[in-house]
């Protein structure tokens, strides 16, 4: 698979996270990279500025992220035995919790999930009888027949779409039509969570097709729903509104740019026959908040989940000033004791930066908010502590005085 070996050697005081196991190193960190053939992608012995052995991967010649660690383990070799293996214990770890906390009426979960599951670079989720298969990395590109294979012998599914991560796709020069050409069966999944049914578009939908990430905080919001009016703000597909429909919602409306979510999301009410007085809205957010205030118009339960607002860290200032904005406006928009479920999917921003920017958005609008509840990404998208960039998904419910 990986005909090269190169030897990277890091700078100078650069090998500390490699000690603590964190599994990327940057091209910054560098000082050289000895042997290979001029591959553009080599298996990687990375060692310390002193020569001594720290961990194994796969080098990427043109990628800031220069080194994928796959193993700290010098008996361990990056290809296809290891893959094999850690897609099998990666479904058997949520097979293994599943039993004992099992999810009623819900078909679709990660299966593996990126570094938190030591597969740097692939994700997959199921729906249904479909797997959805994101490739983020030319190391799990290369290794694509083993990741089949083991895939539809461990699930039993034959049904397997694949895309490539686009952000990866230019950074790491994946071949896309390729990837996407080993697609088997129909790109349209239909699928369960807790009881409510639903379609994924595996090839051009968002994330894998859909937000499985937000399982549980769709059910945490949903418990508020009853009797409540309520927006929804950059919905989607409709997702978080179906849930408390379901759960008694008595109006809701949902905001989002997209034509082709907001058509998605009124099918899926359909779908489940949902009986809320309903408006979908094509909108840009802060601007329809704005409106909204200046109409003095309320709501008893708001959500903001909006897209990643900071992709790097230059961004960050950016970033949490659209976050105070919408939140800010929200928080104003609320009836007394309305609730207010609000969230982030920057990897960037951490919860304790989050939560002070809430602090802020409270102060600047002059009324109480008070944090009943922080929210997070679900069990089966596992944060690996020595990776903290797994742990991407925070939230807060809170409750407006």
């Amino acid at each position: 698979m990986l005909s090269s070996t190169v030897t990277v050697r890091l700078a100078p005081g650069r090998d500390l996270s490699i000690r603590n196991r964190h599994p990327w190193v940057f091209s910054g960190a560098i000082a050289a990279v000895e042997g290979g053939d001029g591959s553009r992608i080599a298996r990687a012995e990375v060692i310390d500025a002193e020569g001594r052995w720290l961990a194994r991967g796969v080098f990427h010649a043109e990628a800031d992220l220069a080194v994928r660690l796959y193993t700290w383990d010098p008996s361990e070799e990056p290809g296809p035995e290891l893959v094999a293996r850690r897609i099998r214990d990666a479904i058997a770890r949520r097979e293994a919790i599943l039993r004992i906390c099992p999810e009623p009426e819900t078909d679709a979960f990660r299966l593996v999930h990126s570094e938190a599951d030591g597969l740097s670079g692939l994700i997959v989720d199921r729906y249904g009888d479909a797997l959805s298969v994101q490739v983020g990395a030319a190391a799990i590109e290369a290794w694509l027949d083993t990741v089949l294979d083991v895939l539809r012998e461990t699930t039993g599914l034959t049904r397997v779409i694949l895309r490539a991560d686009a952000e990866a796709a230019a950074r790491e020069r994946l071949n896309e039509s390729a990837i996407a050409s080993r697609s088997f069966g129909e790109p349209e999944a239909r699928f369960c969570e807790s009881g409510a049914r639903f379609t994924a578009d595996l090839v051009s939908g968002q994330k894998t097709g859909f937000f499985l990430d937000q399982r549980d905080n769709r059910r945490r919001v949903a418990q508020w729903a009853a009797g409540r009016r309520m927006l929804s703000a950059y919905c989607y597909t409709g997702a978080f509104e179906v849930i408390a429909a379901r759960a008694g919602a008595a109006e809701i409306i949902g905001l989002d740019t997209s034509d082709a979510a907001l058509a998605a999301a009124r099918r899926h009410h359909e779908l489940n026959r949902t009986a809320v007085p309903l408006q979908y809205v094509r909108a840009d957010v802060p601007v329809a908040l704005r409106r909204f205030r200046d109409e003095r118009r309320t709501f008893d339960l708001i959500v903001l989940d909006p897209p990643k607002f900071a992709v790097h860290r230059g961004q960050l200032d950016r970033a949490l000033r659209a976050y105070k904005d919408i939140n800010l406006l929200a928080i104003k928009l609320l009836t007394p004791g309305g609730v207010l479920a609000t969230f982030s999917c920057s990897g960037l921003i951490r919860a304790d930066v989050f939560a002070d920017m809430l602090r802020w958005a409270a102060a600047d609008s002059g009324r109480d908010l008070r944090i009943i509840e922080r929210l997070h990404q679900p069990f089966d998208h596992p944060v690996l502590a020595t990776c903290p960039e797994t742990g991407y998904l925070t939230g807060v419910l809170g409750v407006v005085d």
